[in-house]
């Protein structure tokens, strides 16, 4: 999940910005408003976490200005303003849920996850399978033939990725864009490392391969039949 997070405070920003990368999401921080609005604008986050006292533009005219150009992405408001009324004015500016300070991250982590499914339904799988290769996006985990595959936060957001787009060619641009959040090729051989590490994990002990290298193109994720 890509997620934008517009806070002026710089810890708790630095906090969330650690917490959300932990848990396998792919996260820009704002310090204002005008910053924040400008990175939101282009509608390619998932979900916006906005705090509603920022420098230069607060964050409920953040909502409204998205709302009037069109950006439906899902927000939560963090504020410490946690009246009934504030609650109320935040959600009728366009705000989809409401998060009172201090929070538990764990509480965060849900409801975003919640906002998420909402906007993509298909987003809403929590486990997937290519052949006996399995991934449970909720506890975390991966397995092959029952076999745990233990993986490293970007391993498994990799495989993730691959499995939701199995059977299907993925491009070196878009691992980047959407496991590493690079919009251009830094020109390193990270992805070719980081897949070279998950096949490994993924492969070694079994006689059928699952992650394949499409020559030119990148790499797909597929079951193939072993021969009779």
């Amino acid at each position: 999940m890509k997620v934008l997070v517009v806070e002026d405070d710089r810890e708790a920003q630095r906090y969330l910005e650690k917490a959300l990368n932990e848990a396998g999401h792919s996260t820009d921080v704002a310090g204002d408003g005008e910053t924040g609005l400008a990175l939101a604008e282009n509608g390619k986050y998932d979900v916006l976490i906005i705090d509603r006292m920022l420098p230069k533009k607060d964050g409920l005219s953040i909502i409204m200005a998205l709302r009037a150009k069109g950006v439906e992405t899902p927000v939560l408001i963090l504020s410490a303003l946690g009246q009934v009324d504030d609650r109320v004015t935040g959600l009728r500016a366009g705000g989809d849920d409401y998060l009172t300070k201090p929070y538990a991250f764990s509480e965060l982590l849900a409801r975003i996850e919640v906002l998420q499914r909402r906007k993509n339904p298909k987003e809403a799988e929590t486990t997937y399978r290519v052949g006996d290769l399995e991934l449970d996006r909720l506890s975390h985990t991966a397995k092959r033939a029952g076999q745990d595959i233990i993986l490293q936060p970007r391993e498994f957001r990799l495989l993730e990725y691959l499995m939701r787009h199995a059977g299907q060619v993925v491009t070196r641009t878009m691992l980047l864009e959407n496991v590493w959040d690079y919009h251009f090729d830094p020109q390193t051989n990270v992805i070719d490392v980081h897949i070279s590490r998950l096949r490994s994990k993924i492969e070694k002990g079994f006689d059928t391969p699952l992650l394949h290298t499409v020559r030119g193109a990148g790499y797909m994720l597929k079951a193939v039949d072993k021969p009779s």
